[in-house]
């Protein structure tokens, strides 16, 4: 975002970008509206801007990535606008977010983007608000996207976002509120006084009545937190029905007790300024309700706020399924969470920790910190796994005297060891490290060391997974051909694609077998499943048809003795297959299927379409199957093209339409290479993009007697 600064040019700051996100909030009439930038490298969205709520309770989203299942995220990276009428649309669409927001509102995303993406604008509505969207209501919104991304493009310079804190605006243009501004606007929102809090929750007015129910005098209360100065107030369930008023801005009701034993009704009033309170002695039907839980003398409770930011993150690290998709969460959320500039992920091997992540250190420094020996005495990332109790140090004096022969590589000036230990046995240790002392409170370090139990389990499935996925996704590149044969007359070219989810592996098969001079045989199947079950039985599949191929049988036998193997084995997975016979001598293709999609044939005057071929039964279901046959012509600078499912098939849409619109692609594709001709149909074919499932594509191009095939490509 930043360029080189040029004389005469005029940065875009503050002062002209604050006043027309806060005109976007008052006009949406939104309670609360965010506004988020990506930084430099585009992998994160930054909350730059802040209305209706304060800093503080939006910590745990000040920083999105790109990539989070996240309305803002998706409003950037597909660029349009995301609304969430309800609660409930929110747990079902996002939830992560309904998990970190339990509140009912509804929410809209709009792409701030014009010449360029900038980030998103997130607005939220009390539950007041319809549900629903119109037309006018969705290009105002995308309007006001517009002209705020054309307010960060106005200089050649651009904008230069802010560091720290998202900076917070009134979008009511009113002043600063003093104690006396703040008790006119509590005798405007309620009849009577007791006191008012500002959006952040300090106290801002209390009335003579208040300071008698509460025990304390106003001067001793004006300025701070509820939670902090009044002692039996120090909950995270009180401070919680604050944050349900400030973003809900419903009227929320909660009682309390004041040692020794006189109950209070609390009652909260919230609107675009702040809160009205009133407080009153508990009436009869106080023993009605449920009683509150109160806060204990002997340890301070961790604030709601890092509560939320745990439950955010505690959701979020369910969501990961690989090693490096933990590291990259912890890197982009949890680090950034808590005020870190290092990171060190290691996992305990044979004696030594070995590292398997890191941020912030110089690659000499990572050499010297890896395979360090778990000596209890030498190290406390050692000691730390040994015992299972985490390890603080505020600066580097508080590290030399505890261990003073532990490395100093780092230039690091704080640390937090903690052990990620599971059921008693260790797993490995999550550092995380800053550039300068910092004091971990009470609080920090509760809430750290729940994450480190939060890490160490996601942790363990991760190094699960990556086992189970190197072993398939090896066994599956063992049992797929390396290279295709070179084959006279003929050029091929074919591309596997696993699902993007899951295992990333699956039963999707191609192969081309050479018959002797003049012909040639060209398979492909896809077995039933993702698992290692489905490549393994891949594997048997495609050894059979090859033997079969290789003695002489016809396509329709071929499929036979294949189904006839499938139902000696015993398997219970299906497979679909197609099995094309190409005859150069004669120039035709005999072509059998069990049910497989068509394979596609382009002719050399560009007529393409998808052969007829009799259906048969998919292998493994009847065991007496018989699999008929269909001949066409295969001219010389014809081509054919056989796929699997994975390509054409997607929820909802129609399989001839999605054939269809295949064979338009290869018909304009021309005689281009066939690799690139594969890469174009992989990215022009939106099954293949989303891909829900496996792909397999092979390509093969009858050439002309003479012509020169260069090696094949797979």
């Amino acid at each position: 975002m930043c360029g080189v600064h040029m004389p005469g040019e005029v940065t875009l700051g503050p002062e002209a970008l604050d006043p027309e996100f806060a005109e976007t909030v008052r006009r949406t009439g939104a309670s609360i509206g965010a506004l988020y930038l990506l930084e430099s490298d585009e992998r994160l969205l930054r909350l730059e801007v802040l209305s209706g709520a304060s800093a503080e309770i939006a910590a745990p989203w000040a920083r999105v990535p790109v990539a989070a299942p996240a309305p803002v995220a998706d409003a950037v990276r597909e660029d349009r606008l995301v609304w969430l009428g309800s609660q409930e649309e929110v747990a079902h669409r996002y939830p992560r977010t309904a998990m970190a927001l339990p509140y009912p509102m509804a929410m809209a995303a709009v792409p701030v983007s014009g010449v360029r993406r900038w980030g998103a604008l997130l607005l939220m509505w009390p539950s007041a608000r319809p549900p629903y969207m119109t037309g006018r209501e969705h290009g105002h919104l995308m309007s006001r996207g517009r002209r705020l991304a054309r307010l960060l493009e106005e200089t050649a310079d651009g904008y230069r976002p802010t560091s720290g804190e998202p900076r917070v605006v009134d979008p009511t243009g009113r002043p600063a509120v003093s104690p006396a501004m703040a008790a006119a606007d509590f005798v405007e929102r309620l009849p009577g006084g007791s006191c008012s809090l500002d959006l952040e929750g300090h106290f801002t007015y209390l009335s003579s009545g208040a300071e008698r129910l509460l025990g304390r005098d106003a001067d001793q209360l004006l300025g701070t937190l509820p939670w902090l100065s009044l002692r039996w107030l120090d909950d995270p369930v009180y401070e919680d029905h604050y944050r349900a008023a400030v973003l809900s801005r419903q009227h929320v009701t909660f009682t309390a007790r004041r040692p020794p034993g006189q109950w209070l009704e609390f009652h909260l009033f919230p609107d675009a300024s702040g809160i009205s309170v009133r407080v009153l002695p508990a009436g009869a039907t106080t023993g009605q309700l449920a009683s509150p839980v109160t806060a204990t003398d002997s340890a301070a409770p961790a604030r709601a706020g890092q509560l939320y930011q745990l439950m955010h993150l505690a959701a979020a690290l369910t969501e990961v399924v690989g090693v490096r998709d933990i590291i990259d969460l912890i890197a982009d959320q949890i680090m950034p969470a808590f005020g870190a500039q290092g990171l060190v992920l290691s996992v305990a091997d044979a004696g030594r920790l070995r590292i398997i992540g890191h941020r912030g250190y110089a690659p000499r420094a990572i050499e010297r910190l890896d395979a360090l020996a778990l000596e209890t005495d030498f190290t406390p990332a050692g000691r730390a796994l040994a015992t299972g109790v985490p390890a603080f140090f505020a600066d580097a004096d508080e590290m030399r005297r505890s261990y003073p022969e532990a490395p100093q590589v780092s230039g690091k000036q704080a640390w937090a060891f903690l052990p990620l230990v599971i059921s008693g046995q260790p797993v490995g240790c999550c550092v995380l490290s800053y550039e300068r002392p910092h004091e971990f409170t009470a609080e920090e370090r509760a809430v750290l060391t729940s994450l480190a139990g939060l890490v160490a389990q996601s942790l363990d499935r991760a190094r699960l997974y990556d086992t189970k996925h190197a072993l398939a996704h090896g066994l599956q590149q063992a049992l797929l051909p390396h290279a295709l044969p070179e084959v006279t007359g003929l050029r091929v070219a074919a591309r596997y694609l696993p699902a993007t989810r899951g295992m990333e592996i699956g039963g999707d098969f191609y192969d081309v077998i050479r018959l002797g001079p003049g012909a040639a045989a060209a398979v492909i199947g896809d077995v039933q499943g993702h698992n290692v079950a489905a490549a393994a039985l891949m594997g048997q599949v495609r050894t059979a048809v090859h033997a079969h191929a290789t003695l002489g049988a016809s396509p329709g036998q071929v499929l036979a003795a294949t189904n006839r193997l499938l139902d000696d084995l015993g398997v219970e997975l299906f497979t679909s297959c197609l099995y094309a016979h190409l005859d150069f001598v004669r120039q035709r293709v005999t072509v059998a299927s069990a049910g497989h999609p068509p394979p596609l044939l382009r002719l050399p005057d560009g007529d393409t379409r998808p052969l007829v071929v009799p259906p048969g039964p998919l292998l493994g279901i009847d065991p007496d199957a018989a699999f008929p046959v269909a001949e066409v012509l295969l001219p010389p600078g014809s081509l054919l093209a056989l796929y699997t499912d994975g390509l054409i098939e997607m929820p909802g849409s129609d399989l001839d339409d999605s054939i269809a619109q295949l064979a338009r692609q290869l018909a304009d594709a021309g005689d281009q290479d066939l690799d690139l001709l594969i890469e174009n149909l992989l990215e022009h074919t939106e099954a293949a993009r989303r891909r829900t499932d496996d792909v397999a594509l092979l390509v093969l191009r009858h050439e002309a007697a003479g012509a020169r095939a260069p090696a094949p490509h797979t």
